[in-house]
């Protein structure tokens, strides 16, 4: 590998190397572009960078029609400034929502088609059909959420599918679950539906699940107890639905409530109302994963017109804040001890965001490549679009 110094030497100085400077070296020889695309050192690489993760993703819907855009977000201990960068969505489709993220890498699904996207190398990959399809007018209702499984280093999609949508019988309170395996390259059909709770109802809104601890998690209720509300886990490796549940009065039946991972932990952003002009919003954190004693609130603050959506390093809260202009949105970074608010410059339409954890990897690095395609004209639309409402904000702060 070098005539310089040992092979093992120049392995460790890779894998402690930045995405875009991997990415060059594999022009320096066969064996270093051998060597850099091999499964084992994509894993090699993420193992040793997973706890240098100091990015937020963004996701923002904008235009007519609907279109996501994505920006990158230093997430770092430093409230002065904050740094944003823009990141070219690879698909051109306005149907395409996110429904999962991980390690760096975003799944998008549309009706039966889903991608797997790396932001970092630039690089996406269309994935088979499902085994199931879903009709986009009728009577099958389905979630899907993305996550990994630490144990055999793979990432899963999981499709949950009620194939009666009106529920009524016993037969129709159990799913269809079928499982994508990135390492396998296909769908299967589990027998995972015979430990989903039949009481379940989602409650979610459509938004991406958490993946931690090779799991999958939604927020829900339980119809046959009193709609009490409780997290349903999916465990990737066992392929088991686990219920997990949360404190008395951490959120209402009816409240808004979003699963995330703050600190390496499970979590969940509550929202009391949607409906009223103040509502309380609070940050629940499991301290010890499946330990329910060990759930803890982080904080609760009382905000105007605004939905939570993550939690900065710095202590600052990133919310969805109403624009002047109607049925347009941003986002701000909220300081509940100063409890001042700044935008952040970031438009978009009402619930279209959401905030996820990033880290630059190299996974799909070894996959065969789909087109990446470019959508210049409606970028500049966009910018455009984009000022304008900065514009806007200015004369109407």
């Amino acid at each position: 590998m070098s005539d310089y110094l040992p092979d093992e030497v120049v392995l460790k100085i890779l894998h402690r190397l930045p995405v875009k400077s991997l990415i060059r070296f594999r022009c320096v020889s066969k064996s270093w572009n051998s060597l850099i695309t091999t499964p084992s050192f994509i894993n090699s690489h993420l193992s040793y960078n997973s706890s240098n993760s100091d990015k937020l993703i963004v996701r923002h819907g904008v235009g007519k029609p609907y279109l996501e855009h994505y920006k990158l977000i230093e997430d770092n201990n430093d409230s002065s400034s904050v740094q944003i960068q823009h990141i070219d969505f690879p698909l051109a489709s306005s149907r395409f929502r996110l429904i999962g993220s991980v390690n760096g890498l975003l799944c998008l699904c549309e009706l039966e088609r889903y991608v797997l996207w790396n932001p970092s190398i630039r690089k996406f990959i269309t994935l088979p059909n499902p085994c199931i399809t879903v009709k986009s007018h009728g009577e099958i209702d389905h979630r899907s959420a993305f996550g990994f499984d630490p144990r055999t280093n793979d990432y899963k999609v999981v499709r949950i599918v009620f194939q009666d949508g009106t529920k009524t019988s016993e037969a129709a309170k159990i799913p269809v679950v079928e499982i994508y395996s990135l390492n396998e390259g296909s769908w299967r059909i589990t027998s995972a539906g015979n430990s989903f709770s039949p009481g379940f109802m989602f409650n979610d809104a459509g938004q991406p699940s958490a993946s931690l601890n090779g799991a999958v998690h939604f927020v829900g209720i339980d119809r046959d107890d009193n709609f009490c509300p409780l997290v349903l886990s999916f465990d990737l490796g066992d392929e088991v639905f686990r219920i997990i549940p949360v404190p008395n009065g951490a959120f209402r039946p009816t409240g808004y409530v979003l699963t995330s991972v703050i600190g390496g932990s499970l979590s969940l952003l509550c929202h009391d109302s949607l409906k009223d002009t103040k509502q309380c919003c609070s940050i629940w954190v499991m301290k010890e994963y499946g330990v329910v004693d060990s759930w803890t609130k982080q904080l609760t603050f009382d905000f105007e017109e605004g939905v939570l959506l993550g939690l900065q390093k710095n202590g600052n809260i990133l919310v969805e804040t109403e624009l002047p202009v109607l049925i347009h949105c941003e986002i701000s970074s909220y300081d509940p001890k100063s409890k001042q608010s700044k935008n952040l410059g970031i438009f978009g339409r009402p619930f279209s965001f959401c905030v996820e954890n990033y880290m630059e990897n190299l996974v799909l690095l070894d996959k065969p490549n789909d087109s990446f395609q470019r959508r210049v004209s409606r970028k500049r639309k966009y910018r455009s679009w984009s000022l304008q409402l900065g514009q806007i904000s200015a004369v109407n702060p």
